[in-house]
Order: C-alpha cells, then sequence, then structure tokens
C-alpha cells in the first residue's frame, strides 16, 4: 500500500503542476475580466487554494505514506478528509462539467484521464480509512 500512496501522492502533486497551465489553456484571464472584481478575486483565491489543497495533500502522500498507513486517529481523519474531497470531486466532474467542457480528442483524453485518477484516488484513501488495506 506504501507505493501505491507513492503514486497516489505524486499524480496528485503532477495534477497540481499541471493545473498551472489551465488559465492560459481555458483562457480564464478574458473569461474573469468580465467579472466584478471581487468575484473575480474570489474565483482566484479559491483556485489557489485549491491548488494549495492538490498539493498538500500530494505531498503529504508522496513523502510520508507511512504517517497515513499508522492506523492512528489522525491518520484515519485525513484519509477521510482525502477521500470525501477526491469522491466528490469525482461526482463533481460527472455532474457539474458533463456537457460544458470544450470538445475534442486532447480534452476527452484530459477528461478521461483525471476522472480515473479522482476515483483512483478516493479509492485509495477510502481503503485506509476502512482499514481495508
Amino acid at each position: 500500500m506504501r507505493t501505491v500512496l507513492v503514486i497516489v501522492g505524486l499524480g496528485q502533486i503532477a495534477l497540481a503542476l499541471a493545473s498551472l497551465f489551465l488559465p492560459r489553456i481555458l483562457g480564464w484571464r478574458s473569461q474573469t475580466a468580465r467579472l466584478e472584481p471581487l468575484t473575480r478575486r474570489v474565483f482566484w483565491v479559491y483556485a489557489a487554494y485549491i491548488l494549495g489543497t492538490n498539493l498538500c495533500l500530494g505531498g503529504l502522500t508522496a513523502l510520508a505514506p507511512e504517517l497515513l498507513l499508522d492506523r492512528s486517529v489522525l491518520a484515519r481523519i485525513v484519509a477521510g478528509y482525502a477521500a470525501v474531497y477526491w469522491g466528490a470531486r469525482l461526482v463533481i466532474q460527472f455532474v457539474w462539467f458533463r456537457g460544458v467542457c470544450p470538445k475534442g480528442r486532447w480534452y476527452a483524453a484530459a477528461d478521461a484521464a483525471v476522472t480515473a485518477a479522482f476515483a483512483f484516488w478516493a479509492a485509495s484513501y477510502g481503503a485506509i480509512l476502512f482499514d481495508l488495506w
């Protein structure tokens, strides 16, 4: 399970780094320019918090998987949070983003990859939470 968690963590770090290119790829600057200043700033703050959460969960998981596997209360709380976080993101991918994403092979491949990753990450953290490993 340790190796699986290192892979999970590295995947989350990779997603966070890749997400740094999303504003350019999806044209966020021009789209958010039409928003009221407060709404625009809130959007960017939320994006930064999501990036930070992904980096922190990924870093913890990749660099200290043994802390998540020690069966402590804190390990289960963190694993539970991460399982709900990625599980919710998986649901959002299917419910909220379907039909409004850009079209094309590149976007379809990226969508399939992140959807599979979200499911894998949620299941991996869920396995820790419910002591299935």
